[in-house]
């Protein structure tokens, strides 16, 4: 790309941005994206039932495979967040500008790069509930229409350029609540509350050893309750988080949190917990030739390529034996803060690779 497509890019990136899209409210960015897919005369453009906006860039020849490239749509931002942004010497500051509006804006990259040069046809989808409870509600959608009949997924980020997410984590979400009569903190002393019962069950869930290899994980992320500093709760609630590179050491320590979830109750509370998200693990060989080509093509730019796991939207296609991968298009940091931010200079790089992958992917397969 040149300075001023990256100027471009970049323009559009902030102007996605700057359309609000939590989770399950991603509406409005999503008719952006549908907007600016019909002002490139793109192919069969619509808007699923879930939201997630498609378009089809056709190929000049008869492969029946397409590729299909993604990028999610949602922020983890509440949608009255400050959404600012802020330009320094070699970067942009915003809520949400790496992940994803960058993303989200390369879907454009690729499109002003190749449009009328390939071979196969390349669906571009811009996919909603990729973060928090969405439970790639969105990704689980495009998988259910182009199947494992494609030449491969394609996922963009707009942060991590230089990686090459091949492997998908498993993850196992619940929410746990916590129930009791309630009371008075003086009167009703020595009754329990279920702040304090959660939060002992919590203690418990944490105490749980977890190994370092595979590398396993356990976060109570959200936690609520009760309605005044006097009042012994009746009800509290938190959401937990549970990971690990390893299938099997993730269904045991499944196992082992649900054992004391059943075995926490106790006269006069009640403990409960449902599943609120679940991410399933997949892999892709580092000898296969995707994972081959997107080395070649980070390398091509003098860009080290680390290949690595994470959950992504490739969890999905990955789950299922589909080839799929995950490349950034930048670097950057502060993902999830209002202090996030992304490199400028890398760009160009992050784009040229990934142009070159969607050029040649119809190659490999």
């Amino acid at each position: 790309m040149t300075i001023n497509a990256t100027e471009q890019l970049l323009n559009l990136a902030i102007q996605i941005q700057q359309i609000p899209a939590p989770t399950f409210e991603e509406k409005r960015r999503a008719e952006f994206v549908r907007d600016c897919f019909e002002k490139e005369n793109l192919q069969d453009i619509s808007i699923d039932s879930i939201g997630n906006v498609y378009a089809r860039m056709p190929g000049k020849g008869k492969s029946a495979k397409p590729l299909i490239v993604t990028a999610h749509l949602d922020t983890v931002f509440p949608r009255a967040t400050n959404l600012q942004v802020k330009k320094e010497a070699g970067r942009v500051s915003a809520p949400g500008i790496g992940d994803n509006s960058l993303g989200v804006a390369a879907l454009f990259g690729i499109i002003w790069s190749l449009k009328n040069k390939l071979k196969h046809d390349v669906w571009c989808v811009a996919n909603v509930g990729e973060e928090g409870l969405g439970d790639l509600c969105g990704m689980k959608e495009v998988v259910k229409k182009f199947g494992g009949d494609v030449i491969g997924y394609l996922v963009l980020e707009g942060l991590a350029l230089g990686h090459v997410y091949h492997k998908a984590i498993g993850v196992k979400r619940y929410r746990i609540t916590a129930k009791t009569a309630g009371g008075h903190s003086w009167s009703d002393y020595g009754s329990p509350s279920a702040v304090h019962e959660l939060a002992n069950v919590i203690t418990k869930l944490t105490a749980l050893r977890l190994p370092k290899e595979p590398r396993t994980t356990m976060n109570v992320g959200v936690i609520h309750g009760g309605t005044g500093v006097n009042v012994l709760a009746a009800e509290a609630k938190c959401e937990l988080d549970l990971r690990s590179e390893d299938p099997k050491t993730l269904a045991k320590l499944i196992h082992q949190v649900e054992e004391i979830l059943i075995h926490a109750d106790r006269v006069g509370v009640k403990i409960m917990a449902e599943v609120i998200g679940e991410r399933p693990a997949g892999e892709l060989s580092a000898e296969h030739k995707l994972v081959k080509l997107a080395v070649n093509c980070l390398q091509e730019q003098n860009v080290s390529a680390t290949l690595t796991a994470g959950s992504t939207d490739a969890n999905i296609p990955l789950s299922q034996n589909i080839p799929a991968i995950v490349l950034g298009i930048t670097t950057g940091g502060g993902a999830h803060t209002l202090n996030e931010f992304i490199d400028v200079d890398g760009i160009e790089k992050g784009m040229a690779s990934v142009v070159r992958f969607v050029e040649l992917a119809h190659r490999e397969l």
